[in-house]
C-alpha cells in the first residue's frame, strides 16, 4: 500500500503544471552553471596544467553544479511537497485515505517515497551534464557519485521538512512558503548556534545541532567524502520530520 500511495503521489506530480515548471526551471539554471563552470575551465586550463597537483574538471565543474543543484532544491522541494497533505486535507480527499486500512505512518511514508522517486530523476538528470563529458575527458566517478547521494540526501530532507509543514495547513501556498522559511532558518541558526556552542566548548550540543542543519551535513559530501556522522544527521532529521507529520495527523483525527 506504501508504494501505491507513493505512485499517486508520482502519478499527481507528473500531472502538474507547476511541478514541470519549477522542473525545467531547474534544469535550465543548472545547465547555465554547468557551461558557465566549463567555459571558465577551458579558459584557465592552460594555466592549470603549470601546477604540480592542478584540480580536474571534477572539482572545478562537477562540484560546483551539483552545489548549485542543492541550492535550487531549497526552493524547488517545498513546491513540490506543498500539496501532498495539504491539498488532500483542503479537498477533504484524506478522508477516504484514513478510512481505507492505511496507518498514517504508511499514507506520510507513502507521499514521502513519492517525492523521493521524483528527486531521484532531478539526480539522474543533473548527473546526466558531466557524464556527458566522460568520452572527452577524466572524470572522477567516486566523487561524481558521492555528489550525487549528497544531493539525493539534502533533497530527501527539505521533502521531509516540507512534507511536516504541508500536514500544518490546509493551503498549499502556505505549506510552500512555510518550508521555505523553515528550512532557510535552519540553514541559517544550524550552522550559527552550532559555531556558538563550540565557541563555548559545548561539543556535545554542537553536534547534535548539526542535526538541523541540512547544509553542514551536506557540505562532506559535497567534498566527495563520506562522512559517516553528516549521513546519520540527514537520516535522523529525515526520521524526525516524517515521525512529526504523522503525529501531527494523528492528534487531527484524535480531535476529530
Amino acid at each position: 500500500m506504501i508504494f501505491t500511495i507513493a505512485a499517486k503521489e508520482l502519478k499527481a506530480l507528473f500531472s502538474s503544471p507547476l511541478a514541470w515548471m519549477v522542473l525545467t526551471v531547474l534544469q535550465l539554471i543548472c545547465g547555465f552553471a554547468f557551461l558557465k563552470r566549463l567555459d571558465d575551465f577551458m579558459q584557465v586550463q592552460s594555466q592549470l596544467v603549470q601546477l604540480a597537483s592542478p584540480p580536474g574538471v571534477t572539482e572545478l565543474v562537477v562540484a560546483p553544479l551539483f552545489a548549485t543543484g542543492a541550492v535550487v532544491l531549497l526552493f524547488a522541494m517545498p513546491l513540490f511537497a506543498m500539496r501532498s497533505i495539504a491539498e488532500e486535507r483542503r479537498n477533504q480527499t484524506m478522508v477516504f485515505l484514513t478510512s481505507a486500512p492505511l496507518t498514517f505512518t504508511q499514507i506520510v511514508v507513502g507521499k514521502f517515497l513519492g517525492l523521493v522517486f521524483f528527486l531521484l530523476l532531478i539526480v539522474i538528470m543533473l548527473a546526466a551534464m558531466p557524464l556527458a563529458l566522460a568520452t572527452s575527458t577524466s572524470l572522477d566517478f567516486g566523487v561524481v557519485a558521492t555528489l550525487a547521494l549528497g544531493v539525493l540526501l539534502i533533497g530527501m530532507s527539505f521533502a521531509a521538512v516540507s512534507l511536516y509543514i504541508s500536514s500544518l495547513t490546509t493551503y498549499p501556498m502556505a505549506a510552500a512558503f512555510g518550508a521555505f522559511a523553515l528550512l532557510l532558518g535552519m540553514i541559517i541558526m544550524g550552522e550559527t548556534t552550532a559555531d556558538a556552542l563550540r565557541a563555548r566548548g559545548w561539543h556535545a550540543p554542537a553536534a547534535l545541532a548539526q542535526v538541523f542543519s541540512p547544509l553542514k551535513n551536506f557540505e562532506p559530501l559535497a567534498k566527495g567524502v563520506i562522512d559517516s556522522y553528516a549521513l546519520a544527521c540527514s537520516l535522523l532529521l529525515i526520521v524526525l520530520f516524517l515521525t512529526l507529520a504523522v503525529r501531527r495527523l494523528d492528534a487531527r483525527r484524535l480531535r476529530g
